[in-house]
């Protein structure tokens, strides 16, 4: 049986580093660092709520 996150994550296509020049590589690593404060944001929010969550069934 698959585990639910292997399910879920999507497979990300990785593109060929060598044949793109320096400005490309720039460009790709900053569409990246977007990426990952996109997904630290939605962290940020899923813990609220998984906190305001658990504060609710508490009392």
């Amino acid at each position: 049986m698959m585990d639910e996150e292997e399910v879920r994550r999507p497979q990300l296509e990785r593109p060929n580093l060598e044949i793109m020049g320096i400005e490309e590589l720039e460009a790709y690593i900053g569409d990246l660092q977007g990426e990952i404060e996109r997904a630290r944001e939605m962290i940020g929010a899923k813990n609220a709520h998984k906190g305001a969550a658990e504060a609710f069934f508490k009392s």
